[in-house]
Formats: structure tokens, sequence, C-alpha cells
């Protein structure tokens, strides 16, 4: 659990990771990779933030540091830390291969939470730190292996007090990787961990002096139209 103001690093030994960040006092508030991808891109990199999801729409973290920034788009479309995808889970595993995995993201992540009181509904779409993927010319998705090498980073800001669970990917750095295509016991054998380091700011003002302020929430009042029962339209005739 990280305060807000808090800096945080994801350290590569050449492994893919997959990541859920949630509002430490209300896992209500949660990241939302569609929205986040939308207002950037679908690949992020720094300076780039990471939102949450409605009614609270705000900024959980800043990308302040990425040392794959250079990889930009590769020769087949394909770009570093992917929010096309989603984690790995055992249920797509079973239907597509028949097989019982335990230890897909989707299951490392509900265990993660089990002792903050959260459970597998509280496990959301991820952003896939140092992961390539892209659509091909027919819109599908791929992924390619990942290109970090060890010491590779990825570092954020906390924006607000946050709770985060991280997956390494069971597929390892992806070059084995394909549902039921390969065994598990193959995809292990590419699967290396990461590093995770916390630092807190020796002066915790810092930012405030320079303009940085906590994030609120979206100021939209939450009516829906709900006192206009005729619908907009009708409402302006009358």
């Amino acid at each position: 659990m990280e305060r807000a103001v808090l800096l945080w690093e994801y350290l590569t030994y050449t492994s893919p990771g997959d990541l859920n960040i949630w509002n430490a006092h209300n896992p209500r508030e949660r990241f939302w990779a569609s929205r986040t991808k939308q207002l950037h891109a679908s690949h992020v990199s720094t300076y780039d933030r990471l939102w949450s999801n409605l009614p609270y729409m705000r900024p959980l973290a800043t990308i302040i540091t990425d040392s794959l920034d250079w990889y930009g788009e590769d020769e087949h479309g394909g770009r570093v830390h992917d929010l096309l995808g989603t984690r790995c889970d055992p249920y797509i595993n079973t239907v597509l291969s028949g097989g019982q995995y335990n230890f897909q993201c989707h299951s490392n992540l509900t265990r993660a939470v089990l002792p903050f009181g959260l459970n597998e509904q509280d496990v959301h779409d991820v952003i896939n730190i140092f992961q390539v993927t892209g659509l091909d010319e027919q819109g599908r998705y791929f992924m390619n292996p990942c290109p970090a090498e060890k010491g590779d980073h990825i570092e954020f800001l906390a924006e607000q007090d946050l709770l985060m669970a991280l997956s390494t990917c069971p597929g390892g750095d992806l070059s084995l990787w394909g549902f039921g295509e390969d065994s598990e016991e193959e995809m292990i054998k590419c699967c290396r961990p990461l590093k995770v380091e916390v630092y807190r700011l020796k002066d915790e003002t810092l930012l405030q002096k320079n303009g940085w302020k906590p994030a609120e929430v979206s100021g939209y009042s939450g009516r829906h139209g709900l006192d206009v029962p005729l619908g907009e339209n009708r409402q302006e005739k009358a």
C-alpha cells in the first residue's frame, strides 16, 4: 500500500508483468485501462497518467521514468507497456486448452489481494508493463517477446494513496506464449522475477511547492437526467 506523493519503480529481469491499482481507502475506485487508452494511447510511457474509473475519473499515478521509451513502434507494429490486452486467466485457458492451470495472472492477482479484504471480483483490466503488443493488418491482437533487459525500469508517482498488485506473467518473456499451444512447463522456463522499489521524498512538500496538488474526483453532478423523465429534447420543447 503506497501513500500519495511516493514514487515506486518496477525493475525487470527481462520479464513482463500485469499491474492492478486501487484507491487504498476505497477499492471501488480502481484503474480504468480503456479510458487511459483513450486519453493517452494504446501503450503508455513517460508523463502518461493511469486514470481511475467512473464516477471518480482522476489520475491514480503518473509515469515519470520509462527506460524503454526509446522502443517506439517495431517492424510488426508492436509497442511496449500494453493497454490493448488484459491479464491471462484460467477461464479462457480452460476454454482453449482444457487445462486447469491455477497460476495465470488473474489467479495471482486474486491471491495477492485477499489479505486486504478484496476478492476475485475486484481484479480488473491491467496495464501490462514491459509487454510488447499490437494489432496486425486484420486488427487481430498479437504479442511479441519482451525487449527489456535486466535493469530496465518504469517509475511512477502515486497521485493518491494506492493499493497495487503485480503478477509476473507466467508466460515469461512471451517467446513461448500461446493459449493452448505451449505447455505451462515450457512457458515457465522464460518466466523471471520483477523487482519493486518504493521511495519517499525527503521533502514531502516539494511537489506542492512546485504546483502539484492531489487530484479531485470529477465534478459531474451525477444526476444523469433523472430529473428530466421525458428526455433532453422534450425538456427543451417544454
